[in-house]
């Protein structure tokens, strides 16, 4: 008998003679941090906290889009300088992870939506100068086949020569004139061929931004067959992208700067690791992660609207920042403070002890923690950008910007190491977590390993799968196996599992 029953069952009535104690845990429970809203400059928090009021979702799902919305606006354009020798790139890369029906999608419109405006008034405002372009190009074109023309035509002698060179002029004067592309600054799902592309072409800076995480698909490989990150790595830290392809000019972006924020269900999570490359090339390791308590089942039904005057200065300031920066080419410099500067350093050396290989505690997302200072730096340059969104590169990051961007990583790290965790996590551990949802879901009193797998076969592709997570079920006490007595011949009856009250009564 199982050390968590104290009675043997009543044969006439099975479930009453079981005496239950408290059930053990499943493997680790981390209480994780909600988004700090209150860090944020004031539209900033402002909208985050609207947001999330208005559609009832958690204030980190708003909150992270934000940031991906400022690096989206800023990234590429901008580079912080926390002393000399060290510039930080401003541009991250966001994961939020919730359940379906989580209301992803409007938090995503109402966020995102000035960027979609900022890129139309771009392309509007471009649209003169590329039409320009276009026709000098034409006309440049028409110039060199009549060149060309008389060049073939003309004889031996002065006057082919003045001809050749004439056509060389025109050669060279065709292929000088450009026809500039019409400003994009955000992507939904795209291969990395492609964002190689529109990196080059827009002078480095791209955002991919999507409520759903198909782009985890096509990173492993999903249109070729093998992961293709490189342009995803090279993209966060902003090292030297060439790419060179059969048939077309190569490509080259000397600073690539990609912004990253998307939402995916917790099971992509569990996916991520099943990808060998996303950990081994340190993909995963470049990722700010928020895994959010879900509020499915305690929302209003009629919230509060965003105020328009919250709205307003949302879209007012996040569509300056990008108008203001749009046309930098040498990136604007948000220079930290002596003061700042300390901070960073203190936060060194609080973190380099957790990452000692064998005595650190945060020795096992070491590739992950070994970043977190420069991701800190790349959230207060965020952050300093919003709280001075005229001219940040006019004001330097005082302690108290770097202050907050430490909260705000000390917030990722905590759901860094839930993610990495669960990343990590025993197969079983993670299967009984799955019986136990579905059990606590339906509020289960009884069932059979027959009725669970026919339950959850999208999840156990056998039914013996489901054998070692049923054990440590029983072993911790969630659920007790009761062996009826064969009689007669024929198939033997599934093994009957009742479940702890507390998951009904």
């Amino acid at each position: 008998m199982p050390a968590h029953l104290t009675a043997v069952p009543d044969p006439a009535d099975i479930e009453p003679g079981l005496v239950w104690e408290k059930p053990v845990p499943l493997g680790s429970q981390r209480i994780l941090p909600r988004f700090p809203v209150e860090v944020l400059p004031g539209w900033l928090a402002d909208q985050v906290a609207a947001v999330a009021d208005a559609t009832q979702t958690p204030p980190d799902l708003p909150g992270c889009v934000a940031l991906a919305a400022l690096s989206t606006a800023i990234g590429g354009r901008a580079i912080a300088r926390v002393r000399q020798g060290w510039d930080e790139p401003v541009n991250i890369y966001t994961v939020v992870a919730l359940p379906p029906a989580s209301r992803k999608t409007p938090v995503f419109r109402a966020m995102t939506q000035p960027l979609t405006l900022a890129e139309r008034d771009l392309a509007a405002r471009m649209r003169p100068v590329i039409e320009q372009a276009r026709l000098e190009r034409k006309t440049a074109e028409a110039a060199l086949e009549k060149a060309e023309r008389i060049a073939a035509t003309a004889a031996e002698g002065s006057d082919r020569d003045s001809a050749l060179a004439e056509a060389l002029d025109a050669a060279l004067d065709f292929h000088e004139r450009d026809v500039p592309p019409e400003p994009r600054l955000i992507v939904d799902d795209i291969t990395p061929e492609e964002a190689a592309t529109l990196l080059a072409q827009h002078g480095g800076r791209l955002a991919v931004l999507s409520a759903e995480g198909g782009i985890f698909d096509i990173l492993a490989g999903r249109y070729s067959g093998a992961p293709n990150l490189n342009v995803f790595l090279k993209g966060h830290g902003g090292d030297l992208l060439l790419v060179d392809r059969k048939g077309r000019p190569p490509e080259r972006v000397d600073n690539p700067a990609l912004t990253l924020g998307v939402t995916v269900q917790p099971a992509v999570i569990d996916d991520l690791g099943r990808t060998a490359m996303f950990r081994g090339t340190g993909l995963l390791a470049r990722f700010l992660y928020s895994m959010p308590e879900n509020t499915v089942g305690s929302r209003l039904a009629n919230p509060p609207p965003v105020p328009e005057p919250v709205a307003a200065a949302y879209d007012e300031h996040l569509r300056g920042l990008v108008a203001t920066l749009h046309e930098w080419t040498d990136p604007a410099v948000f220079a930290f403070s002596p003061e700042a500067n300390q901070v960073l350093i203190d936060l060194h050396n609080t973190i380099e002890p957790k990452l000692h290989p064998q005595r650190g505690e945060w020795a096992h997302i070491g590739d992950w923690a070994g970043k977190q200072v420069g991701q800190t730096a790349r959230l207060a340059a965020l952050l300093h950008a919003a709280a001075h969104p005229d001219e940040p590169w006019a004001h330097r990051v005082d302690r108290d910007t770097a202050e907050a961007g430490r909260r705000l990583g000390e917030y990722f790290a905590q759901h860094a190491l839930a993610v990495f965790e669960r990343l990590g996590a025993d197969p079983a551990v993670r299967g009984a977590h799955t019986v136990l949802n579905w059990i606590t879901h339906h509020q289960i009193t009884h069932f059979t390993k027959r009725e669970a797998h026919r339950a959850l076969q999208s999840k156990f592709a056998n039914a013996t799968d489901l054998n070692p997570c049923l054990v440590l079920l029983e072993e911790h006490g969630h659920i007790a196996c009761i062996e009826e007595t064969r009689t007669g011949r024929g198939r033997p009856r599934s093994p009957t599992y009742w479940t702890h009250p507390r998951y009904h009564a």
